[in-house]
């Protein structure tokens, strides 16, 4: 079974929290993290996580939560790889840039766990996020989105495009449909972009978002 959105959200804050404090969250915590009130709709989350067999829990203690396998062996210290942030990119209306290579941010890296990343590293690079189109996509203004290099994409894929008439560039959710392109917001406030397929050049898709701490 693949995770939906919000249980991979969930468990990378898991990890991610566990990494820093050395010590896993509480049933709250995570609620807070992901931005879910009910208590219960987080135990549901957690429970599929465990029955997944990618936690244990013991639901009598307020922390009770440990990650297993692979998950647990990259909160290693030494499994931390650098990733490079290699600069900004939309998520609501495009943003002119320079020229079609995202604006550098020098020499600047994150450091992420090994195990939160793809088995193949190629071709892997960071994007700072600006905007609230991906708000339901539980990516906010300030994110980081981990991308791998690509130029194609299938119907449905968190990618970054460039628009070449427009000199853009942007973060949706990408649809062929009856010869033209839909680049979808994952924001009920924001229409999407509809476009010529010849003028979208997509250049990565998203295989991790991080948060920005609150």
């Amino acid at each position: 079974m693949s995770l939906s959105t919000r249980q991979q959200a969930m468990l990378e804050f898991i990890q991610r929290f566990t990494h820093d404090h050395r010590y896993p969250p509480t049933i709250r915590e995570i609620g807070q993290d992901v931005g879910i009130s009910s208590t219960s709709v987080v135990n549901y989350n957690l429970n599929i996580l465990e029955r997944e067999g990618l936690i244990e829990r013991d639901k009598e203690v307020s922390r009770g939560i440990k990650l297993i396998g692979a998950l647990a062996q990259a909160l290693d210290p030494r499994s931390l790889v650098s990733v490079p942030l290699l600069g900004r990119i939309a998520a609501g209306e495009p943003i002119p840039v320079p020229s079609s290579d995202f604006a550098t941010m020098g020499d600047e890296t994150i450091e992420l766990t090994r195990g939160l990343l793809p088995t193949d590293m190629t071709g892997i690079y960071a994007l700072q996020v600006r905007g609230t189109s991906m708000v339901d996509a539980m990516i906010g203004d300030g994110d980081i989105v981990v991308m791998r290099h690509q130029n194609t994409a299938r119907n449905g894929e968190l990618v970054a495009v460039w628009l070449r008439d427009q000199g853009e560039t942007t973060l949706k959710r990408f649809y062929l449909e009856n010869g033209r392109v839909r680049l979808q917001p994952e924001n009920p406030t924001m229409k999407p972009i509809y476009q010529d397929p010849a003028n979208v050049e997509i250049q990565g898709k998203v295989v991790l978002v991080v948060r920005r701490p609150e």
